[in-house]
């Protein structure tokens, strides 16, 4: 998937998502796809079905930003989705992705946390763990490179749905709409593609979740875990940006 084809994905995720009635249309039974036709949003944007059509396919084509704007209120946006729609729009093919390198400095106040924390890459890559976080969810350093990623974690590892219990859905759906959102601006790079393949292969739940095009701004919060030495466990979380590279993500949990 391109740039271009993530826009287009995304488009029509939010097209399909919409309900006819919602917006004064008729929802008859002539209606052989859900949510509206691509005339229908093209109208309620104020541009041509062509022009939409090449938009909602992927084309190279560079809508201005007004059009984004008439876009994102015809499909009834909220600010994150209308935030990502142009992130996508005006998104140029990035460079091929690297893994991330962790500052020394930041590995030192890592391991020296008494609560387990955790760095991760825009690829969801971790990086760097201190003893708390393998103590609370598994010793990292036991696997290839390759594993060590949070997502892979969640979605592939059984003992992350053990500890995450009847929670797993919900907190697999809201990291999996956080890593969406990121990953659509690498769209085409053969290291998210092979990881997105990866998770396909592991789940289930992936393969169905993933062409819902769900996205999610990070959010601190509480998670219970069923730690399988200590029992229930609840935790508060949160998430901080590394102002050494934007791209590095520091996650610490506090016990509630």
């Amino acid at each position: 998937m391109t740039s271009q084809a993530a826009l287009g994905d995304f488009l029509y995720s939010r097209r399909a998502r919409m309900r006819p009635e919602a917006v004064g249309l008729p929802s008859g039974p002539r209606r052989r796809t859900p949510g509206l036709r691509r005339e229908e949003v093209a109208e309620r944007a104020g541009i041509s079905t062509d022009w939409y059509v090449r938009l909602e396919q992927g084309r190279m084509v560079s809508p201005s930003s007004s059009t984004i704007d008439a876009l994102a209120h015809a499909l009834r946006l909220d600010a994150q989705e209308h935030a990502h729609l142009r992130q996508l729009a005006g998104h140029a093919p990035a460079k091929t992705f690297v893994r991330e390198t962790v500052p020394q400095t930041i590995r030192k106040i890592v391991a020296g946390l008494p609560h387990p924390a955790y760095v991760t890459g825009q690829r969801w890559d971790l990086l760097a763990w201190n003893d708390a976080t393998i103590e609370l969810f598994c010793d990292f350093n036991a696997l290839p490179k390759v594993e060590r990623n949070i997502l892979v974690f969640v979605f592939a590892d059984p003992r992350a749905r053990a500890l995450f219990g009847d929670g797993w859905p919900t907190v697999a759906r809201a990291m999996l709409a956080q890593f969406r959102a990121v990953h659509d601006l690498w769209a085409g790079d053969p290291a998210f593609a092979e990881l997105v393949e990866r998770l396909h292969e592991s789940s289930s739940e992936f393969g169905v979740w993933w062409p819902d095009h769900d996205i999610r701004a990070p959010l601190s919060g509480r998670k219970t875990l069923h730690h399988p030495t200590n029992g229930l466990m609840r935790f508060d979380h949160a998430s901080f940006q590394a102002n050494d590279n934007p791209a590095l993500k520091l996650v610490i949990y506090t016990p509630a």
